[in-house]
């Protein structure tokens, strides 16, 4: 396996990843120990970011300030692309090199609800974070990259009879592509790549070119419901 040289960028705060931000701090080590090693503490904040911020399709805000971790941090619901730069943004300021990665991804669960308001049960930019962290097929002192997908909270799965997803540092935490019942979920359909930052620019002008004026009623569409009512995305 390919030695990674851990580069600057992954550790480093930006202007969306703000991982120097104290309300990010906050978020990180309230939810680890300090004593612990990285692989324990990147799981801790896994599972802080799945769970405490509940999963929310409609709430949605695209102004760019809603996307800064130290915004998201201080959020009760969100998406799975603000909680991925959170996950990002906690690691990063706990010394774990991060990122963020992006899919294309169709949901053959979505909800009527959803599904009419974008037209598509195609989801395009569906985000998660990426995490530097220790190989446990590599020999000592190797490391990996887990990609690390945040964005349903436990009570929503439980609800829709969806696996959750789990963590333990030995295989990636992406989407299942069944269900408990065994009916098909999530497909991965297309790879973006890796971003050392959110290209927020590059992921809104998709948006209008797929949804089109379905996008306006999307981002309008308030968050009159709690998280996860009658929507699974």
């Amino acid at each position: 396996m390919d030695h990674i040289e851990i580069e600057d960028a992954w550790l480093e705060p930006t202007w969306f990843i703000d991982s120097e931000a104290p309300g990010v701090a906050t978020f990180a080590n309230s939810n680890t120990s300090s004593g612990d090693g990285h692989l324990a503490q990147a799981t801790a904040l896994f599972y802080a970011v799945r769970d405490q911020i509940r999963y929310d399709p409609y709430g949605i805000s695209y102004e760019p300030e809603a996307f800064r971790a130290s915004a998201v941090a201080l959020a009760l619901t969100n998406w799975c692309v603000p909680k991925s730069i959170l996950l990002a943004a906690a690691a990063r300021s706990l010394g774990i090199p991060a990122r963020l990665g992006f899919a294309d991804v169709r949901n053959h669960l979505t909800s009527q609800r959803l599904s009419a308001s974008m037209g598509t049960d195609l989801f395009i930019w569906h985000g998660y974070a990426e995490l530097l962290l220790p190989d446990p097929a590599g020999e000592a002192g190797d490391l990996r990259w887990f990609k690390l997908s945040t964005a349903f909270n436990i009570e929503l799965c439980e609800r829709f009879g969806v696996k959750p997803l789990e963590f333990n540092g030995t295989a990636d935490a992406l989407m299942h592509p069944f269900d408990r019942s065994g009916n098909r979920h999530m497909e991965y359909t297309n790879q973006r790549g890796s971003y050392n930052d959110l290209p927020l620019d590059d992921m809104l002008a998709d948006f209008v070119e797929l949804y089109g004026t379905r996008f306006g009623e999307v981002t309008s569409a308030g968050s009159a419901q709690a998280a996860g009512d009658d929507a699974f995305a």
